[in-house]
């Protein structure tokens, strides 16, 4: 469905012209913030790819990030039954609410694996903004052959630690790896929401 013949189907009257939005984490799926879109806004969201909104108290048209960077990248988008609100499923490049946290509910209880899909943003963000002293920035700056051989370091350590280490020993040497391979995943333009992608649909066959 284009933004036109969506914009079409919504109940715009019933909030005075606006639509309330949750923005939800799109592999998370954690809920980052709650806003409200203008028809404008919904069909700017679409043309850009970066989630914008309508601000009340400012009476304008606001893409998250335009000042501080830290956009919403559009990955799906949904509608409720009523007509008459909006889910979003975005990418957050850096933390999503003003405050610096990943989301503006911070006092919600943490997802399973929630930190796991922290680290991959927190990765990819690194890897476009490159913050120096970071030891993702020299990894990245090595390449991918230096960071594939990472990961071959830390799965010989991580199996070794397997057979004849104790659990904290391998529970350490885990993180050492995934760690790496979202590295090596990111230097190739990929995510962990892609190898879960592929193991859902391995599962289903």
């Amino acid at each position: 469905m284009n933004d036109t013949s969506l914009i079409d189907t919504l109940d715009w009257a019933k909030g005075g012209g606006l639509l309330p939005v949750i923005v939800q984490h799109w592999t998370g799926g954690e809920v980052l913030m709650l806003g409200f879109m203008s028809q404008e806004a919904l069909a700017l969201t679409h043309a850009t790819g970066k989630v914008t909104f309508f601000s009340r108290s400012r009476q304008r048209l606001w893409t998250k990030g335009e000042s501080s960077g830290n956009t919403l990248l559009l990955k799906s988008l949904h509608v409720d039954c009523d007509a008459d609100a909006l889910l979003v499923r975005a990418e957050p490049i850096g933390p999503t609410c003003h405050r610096g946290t990943p989301g503006c509910f911070a006092d919600a209880p943490d997802l399973p694996l929630r930190f796991l899909v922290e680290l991959d943003a927190l990765v990819a963000q690194r890897r476009h903004l490159r913050p120096e002293g970071s030891y993702t920035t020299r990894l990245f700056d090595a390449g991918i052959r230096r960071i594939a051989q990472k990961v071959g370091e830390e799965g010989v350590e991580t199996a070794l630690a397997a057979v004849v280490q104790d659990d904290p020993d391998l529970l350490g040497e885990s993180a050492d790896l995934l760690f790496h391979l979202v590295l090596l995943l990111r230097a190739r333009g990929l995510g962990l929401a892609d190898v879960a992608r592929l193991l859902e649909t391995r599962h289903s066959q």
